[in-house]
């Protein structure tokens, strides 16, 4: 039987589900929690970057050039979209799975795209922005259905 594996996620939950094609019921296989602790001076416009960005000057004079200034959540984000792609990347590589959907708020689906492999790539089915990680259940599976194969 070939596994269709489904990918909920925002950039603080996930879940991954292995979806069974005779009834379309989901089955959690995992599920995922990227703790903020640090970043909860952001909730109060604290900057836990640290610096701005760092001047490299061609001359020993002050910089003038800087880094782009990346927020600490962009940052938790991606590490967080890379441990959820790793997970992935590793089922395709084990043939746990044959097919991927992923469905995530728009900038996580965006971040864990650029981290699966090409492997995994080429087995996503279908993808949607979309935050459906406060569904559970009957609901999840209908709204994954309704979204997805119409």
């Amino acid at each position: 039987m070939k596994n269709t594996w489904v990918l909920i996620s925002d950039a603080e939950h996930a879940r991954c589900f292995e979806r069974h094609a005779a009834d379309h019921t989901l089955k959690e296989l995992v599920a995922f929690v990227h703790p903020h602790a640090s970043l909860q001076g952001l909730a109060s416009g604290g900057d836990l970057t640290g610096e701005a960005g760092k001047g490299h000057g061609r001359t020993g004079h002050a910089g003038t050039q800087f880094e782009p200034h990346t927020e600490a959540y962009a940052k938790e984000r991606a590490n967080f979209a890379r441990e959820l792609a790793d997970y992935l990347n590793r089922g395709v590589t084990d043939h746990r799975c044959h097919a991927l959907v992923l469905i995530a708020t728009s900038p996580m689906l965006g971040e864990l795209r650029t981290h699966l492999s090409h492997e995994a790539e080429k087995l996503v089915i279908a993808s949607m922005a979309s935050d459906l990680t406060h569904c559970s259940g009957r609901e999840l599976e209908k709204r994954v259905t309704d979204s997805l194969w119409p």
